[in-house]
């Protein structure tokens, strides 16, 4: 189960989901949804912010290089 704070094994699954989405042109309201839409993910929606948003964005980048 992922929650909001686990931005590098999110990361990761977007990773897998998004092979071809290059992370750092993802608007955060797509980033928001996609994050929802994960199997895994059970979290308050209400939770996320930018700064949490953004931590996943460098992790994803992190594991696409």
């Amino acid at each position: 189960m992922l929650k909001w704070t686990d931005s590098r094994e999110i990361a990761i699954e977007l990773c897998d989901k998004y092979p071809d989405t290059d992370p750092q042109t993802v608007r955060f309201t797509d980033l928001h949804s996609w994050i929802m839409a994960l199997d895994d993910f059970e979290d308050d929606p209400n939770h996320s912010n930018e700064k949490i948003l953004e931590a996943v964005i460098l992790c994803w980048i992190d594991e696409r290089d």
